[in-house]
């Protein structure tokens, strides 16, 4: 009952920064996480950064100093700062909310590409 929609996705030189925004397709949820996961060709789905309820954050190894995590309500927002090829993935937006009338419910974004390549 909830869907989730990513852009800021595309090309970007190596060194170069992106912006993604992902948000809820309606209001009156209570978000319990929102967060960003990327899958590579070839490789499992990992997750990059997660903001949690009460402004706690999380983020993979690989991206810790370059890329930042912020929300605002029902919008997650993901900085990446010196892009690396290594980067190249489709970015996932995912989201823990509790609903009006239906309850906790999880939910995926549709993926936008982010292709770090000279």
């Amino acid at each position: 009952q909830v869907q989730l929609m990513e852009s800021g996705g595309g090309l970007v030189q190596p060194g170069g920064s992106l912006r993604l925004s992902c948000a809820a397709s309606r209001g009156g949820l209570s978000i319990d996480f929102m967060g960003w996961y990327r899958q590579a060709a070839g490789k499992e789905r990992e997750l990059v950064a997660v903001f949690r309820s009460g402004g706690s954050t999380n983020y993979a190894d690989s991206v810790k100093g370059r890329f930042t995590i912020s929300r605002d309500n029902a919008k997650v927002y993901l900085q990446m700062n010196s892009l690396k090829p290594e980067d190249t993935a489709i970015y996932y937006c995912n989201a823990g909310m509790f609903a009006a009338e239906v309850g906790y419910l999880e939910a995926w974004g549709q993926g936008t590409l982010v292709t770090v390549s000279s």
